[in-house]
């Protein structure tokens, strides 16, 4: 089954012309079964390159998604063309009585602030505290992850002495929980962070367990059972260029960046990257849907209860 978007969507062409499976919402009316809804909660400045990934990994199910597009209620992105934002996303403050069976909350590009520091700080914590009355299961992603950890369990974030960059090998800690299923021993995850969460911390904390972890970037995916939650605090969803796009960006701007590691060919940026995530990527989401489908309440208003 394919993934439901508005027609006009830009991140509806990038994927039928991918072969990824969509659908436009008039096609999908014709289907008579319930659709998992999942929202996307976007924190990230350019909105439809992040639409493209998450669209990607969760369209790839043989599930009908109907995805959401969420904003912050009083948060303005200067990245993204007001018209866009206007006729495809809604505020937090719109869909608050609505249910869900997923969430996915982004990363954002603010790891140097406090968590109290950000504009929308007050916000985001209704959101995730709504998430445990109306959504089934929430995706935490990097900067969301980190987010979500320190609000439901206090855990800080700690800054880096240098950036994590690059393509990072991490070991499958959990080879027996549904969201690995069919994951190697080991797997190469996309890291591009200047934070981390300490193993230690979360090992303190409780009821919490990492699923996928490095030696030289530390945790990685962490359940949370408890309230209905992963976190993972790097990117499966970056498609083959971002690492490169950043860098080339960091690098125009010049800004103090290293070549990210195990990404180039020989670690030379004038050859062309090698995307060795994107298997694992869609296993995961993929794991992810299955266990909402086998879990959610057909009837949505049972969501959270």
């Amino acid at each position: 089954m394919p993934i439901k978007l508005p027609s006009n969507l830009p991140a509806y062409d990038v994927l039928q012309k991918e072969g990824v499976m969509v659908m436009s919402e008039d096609e999908a009316a014709r289907q008579d079964i319930r659709p998992l809804r999942i929202g996307l909660l976007n924190l990230m400045p350019k909105k439809i390159q992040t639409e493209n990934q998450f669209a990607r990994l969760i369209g790839a199910t043989p599930l009908q998604i109907e995805l959401s597009l969420i904003r912050m209620s009083e948060h303005k992105t200067k990245n993204t063309a007001a018209a866009h934002m206007a006729e495809f996303y809604k505020p937090f403050s719109a869909v608050k009585d609505e249910k869900f069976d997923g969430l996915v909350i982004t990363g954002a590009p603010i790891e140097h602030l406090a968590f109290e520091d950000v504009t929308y700080w007050d916000e985001l914590r209704q959101v995730m505290d709504w998430t445990q009355t109306n959504v089934h299961s929430t995706f935490g992603v990097c900067w969301g992850g980190m987010a979500m950890i320190n609000h439901f369990h206090g855990i800080k974030k700690h800054m880096l002495g240098a950036k994590a960059f690059g393509c990072f090998r991490h070991v499958n800690l959990a080879p027996a929980s549904p969201y690995l299923n069919g994951f190697s021993d080991d797997c190469v995850i996309p890291v591009s962070r200047w934070t981390e969460m300490k193993q230690s911390e979360i090992d303190a904390a409780g009821g919490l367990t990492t699923l996928l972890g490095s030696d030289q970037v530390g945790p990685c995916l962490v359940e949370d059972t408890a309230h209905r939650a992963l976190y993972i605090f790097n990117h499966f969803e970056y498609d083959s260029f971002t690492l490169k796009e950043e860098y080339d960006r960091d690098v125009a701007s010049g800004t103090p960046i290293n070549v990210p590691i195990n990404y180039y060919p020989q670690n030379d940026p004038s050859q062309t990257p090698m995307n060795r995530w994107r298997s694992h990527a869609h296993l995961l989401y993929g794991n992810w849907i299955n266990q909402l489908y086998q879990t959610t309440h057909f009837d949505m208003s049972k969501i959270g209860s």
